[in-house]
């Protein structure tokens, strides 16, 4: 490690927070800058509680003057707790959250003031909706836009703010953020699965979506980011040399965390307990320095939040253990990146979980419809849900290091398997009284015994069935799970709705039973959707060839998966759910398409800076050095020099080389990346980002990260991998 680089390390070590504590109990405080369920209790009135329950339960409005209560409570609650200002806390389409703050101080006139929060300010307020990504929906001059309090996500307090979370649209009435196409999502698939549910059980009046991420990052310490503009500017090493020693040993995964780590951690359990954030679990994940953080399942909408919400937390508190927090999905060429698991799945009011088997063949028929009719949905729209993963950042995750491929399939086990290949085989039309027994007894009332030992998972696949969930294993580790989850819930929804039209129509137009016409549905999905069920290696080049057959996406990148999004087909069924409408989804798209060409010129722009300015330089002040070094050996040895210099000089020709080349392809890159500048349609200029400019990254970090093996460790003002990932 150079000198430089040694001294800022140290400075960051020596000005570390001290170690919090471990008596803290954490039921305790759990919750406790929550607006939540207990807290309102003994706020508010009983007509104000049972009118704010009504709302988050059954969507009910709620009338101005109970409004009125909610906000002075929550007000008196949050002065009580030194809050000043309030927020509408919402989510744009930045990837980011936001926030505007305002104090509760008014003045009255008279020199005479007070502090208050109304009604109105608590249901709505107006940001600028024109400075925010609306993809064309808004211009410039119209700034108005709207942010709406979401009231089944309860309001806290985050330093000496009130944050209510929010929706945001525009004025004209369009979403301009994450949050509300996905409440619109939930409610869809909430109706469908709620009218199928009630074939098999009357009393059902709700169903949930339930969602459990997993986020995966890394921590890097602070003083060693501030020498890599590469990590400042795009979150991710453009150049850098691997360590002699990465997770080749596994010796990282689930060992014992590092003190400094565990510091960090343990605050930052307290802070999102006091959030009302269940995290429940951490752990060291497969490459040094990369962990992993995990939540108790909550219910979809507010699992997102909450999510959104620690990413934010992460930050601030990695900053006071000076530690800098890395969500890209690949940081670190040649070690693992890192993901988001989307664990979800669905439950009804009546306490079942739809995606898990029950104790009677009959709750199992019921696990066998949502658990079909969720591999139809994928198998119908497996190229829109590899699109809702797509990101320029996540590009570089997937298929490498155990993330998932970009063709997208689903696992589901031998086993289970099995179970789909026997109720293939189910007569078409009306069963004999055998047929129905041996259904009933022999394969679908043993579905819990197959499962008890159903643990094997398939670390290469995107789409799992893990015991009583689907775990969506490609979503990336920056991503909002709002995008993910909108669309999953939004497939299933428009499935389900389609089943139920296909087996009342085998009720009253075939005559059929209820359980026949469901088994002769849920037969012929099995057919048609059994292409995307896969158990193998997602890595090999021979499911690369068997997906093309099979007639499934393996789109790459993501200006290729993009483009699913404002097919027709997508665009029907979010209007048929409404979940969106045409201007919305075409927003969305010139967004994402935007953002993907903003990324990659950041990184291409940045990636030029370091290797003029950092590596250039450096290289050819270590070349001078060897040169004068040869010049001495000449002025020492005369003309037999060369028998003591041949090594120097073969050095200064290879750094020679090494310059020229990293100098003519930054050079390339940067009329590349004009020509692409130039092209007025976002989408082509993606194309061309992606197949034009993008590849020559890797030519010019290969000479830059030769050069890093050849120059002084003293003079190459980088730190190294070595560092950024074993520096605990």
């Amino acid at each position: 490690m150079s000198t430089l680089r040694f001294h800022a390390l140290k400075q960051s070590l020596d000005r570390l927070p001290p170690k919090i504590g471990t008596g803290l109990k954490q039921s305790g405080i759990f919750g406790a800058n929550v607006f939540g369920f207990k807290t309102m209790r003994q706020f508010l009135t009983k007509e104000a509680f049972d009118s704010l329950v009504r709302a988050v339960d059954k969507g009910d409005k709620i009338n101005r003057s109970i409004a009125d209560q909610i906000a002075s409570s929550m007000k008196d609650w949050a002065m009580a707790k030194g809050v000043t200002h309030y927020t509408h806390w919402f989510q744009p389409l930045t990837g980011a959250t936001a926030e505007k703050h305002d104090a509760f101080f008014e003045t009255v006139g008279n020199g005479e003031a007070l502090e208050r929060f109304e009604g109105n300010q608590l249901v709505q307020q107006e940001p600028d909706a024109s400075s925010f990504p609306n993809g064309g929906i808004r211009n410039t001059f119209e700034a108005r836009g709207y942010t709406a309090w979401d009231p089944t996500s309860p309001a806290f307090v985050f330093g000496t703010t009130l944050c209510i979370p929010t929706v945001f649209v525009a004025y004209t009435g369009e979403a301009l953020d994450y949050k509300t196409p996905l409440l619109r999502a939930l409610s869809s698939v909430d109706h469908a699965a709620t009218d199928v549910s009630r074939y098999f059980d009357k009393t059902v009046k709700k169903v949930t979506a339930s969602l459990g991420w997993e986020q995966e990052y890394f921590l890097i310490d602070k003083a060693l980011v501030a020498s890599r503009p590469d990590i400042e500017m795009s979150g991710r090493t453009l150049l850098g040399h691997s360590s002699a020693k990465d997770q080749q040993l596994d010796d990282h995964y689930f060992g014992t965390i590092p003190a400094r780590a565990l510091n960090f951690m343990r605050e930052l359990e307290t802070e999102s307990m006091m959030l009302g954030i269940p995290v429940k679990t951490r752990h060291n994940e497969v490459a040094p320095n990369q962990f992993e953080l995990a939540p108790i399942y909550e219910e979809a909408n507010l699992a997102v939040d909450h999510n959104s919400l620690v990413m934010d937390v992460m930050q601030k508190v990695a900053d006071r253990h000076n530690f800098k927090v890395l969500f890209h999905e690949k940081p670190f060429a040649g070690v693992n990146g890192s993901g988001k698991h989307n664990n979800w799945s669905l439950s009804t009011d009546t306490g079942v979980n739809l995606l898990a088997p029950g104790k009677t063949p009959m709750s199992n028929l019921q696990f066998l419809t949502f658990f079909i009719n969720t591999i139809k949905a994928v198998h119908d729209n497996e190229e829109l849900l590899r699109a809702c993963i797509a990101s320029a950042t996540n590009d570089h995750r997937l298929g490498a290091n155990e993330a998932p491929p970009a063709i997208m399939s689903v696992f589901i086990g031998a086993q289970l398997t099995k179970v789909l290949h026997e109720l293939e085989g189910v007569t078409k039309g009306k069963l004999s009284p055998e047929e129905k027994t041996d259904l009933k007894l022999n394969v679908v009332g043993k579905i819990p015994e197959i499962l008890l030992d159903n643990t094997d998972r398939n670390r290469t696949s995107p789409f799992a069935f893990t015991g009583n969930k689907f775990e969506f294993r490609a979503v990336g580790s920056t991503a909002n799970c709002a995008n993910p989850m909108t669309v999953l819930n939004s497939i299933v929804a428009n499935q389900l709705i389609d089943f139920k039209l296909e087996v009342d129509g085998l009720i009253n137009e075939k005559d059929l039973k209820k359980d026949e016409a469901i088994f002769n549905v849920l037969r012929e999905y099995i057919k048609t959707s059994r292409n995307i069920l896969f158990e193998g290696n997602g890595y090999g080049v021979d499911w690369e060839k068997e997906a093309a057959k099979r007639g499934l996406s393996n789109n790459k990148n993501t200006p290729d998966a993009l483009k699913v999004k404002i097919d027709p087909e997508t665009i029907s069924m979010y209007e048929r759910l409404n979940v969106m409408n045409k201007v919305e989804i075409e927003a969305r798209y010139d967004i994402e398409i935007e953002e993907y060409v903003h990324i990659t010129q950041i990184e291409g722009r940045t990636l030029g800076d370091i290797a003029r300015n950092h590596v250039i330089p450096t290289a050819v002040k270590y070349q001078n050095i060897l040169i004068d070094n040869v010049k001495g050996l000449k002025e020492i040895y005369g003309k037999d020099f060369k028998k003591f210099a041949s090594e120097q000089l073969l050095l200064i020709l290879e750094i020679s080389k090494r310059i020229e080349a990293i100098n003519s392809g930054v050079t390339k890159m940067t009329n590349e990346r004009k020509k692409a500048n130039s092209i007025s349609d976002t989408t082509k200029k993606a194309k061309v980002y992606c197949s034009k400019v993008k590849p020559l990254f890797d030519d010019i970090r290969y000479h830059c990260d030769k050069l890093e093996l050849l120059i002084d460790d003293e003079l190459w003002p980088l730190a190294k991998y070595r560092e950024l990932l074993f520096t605990k």
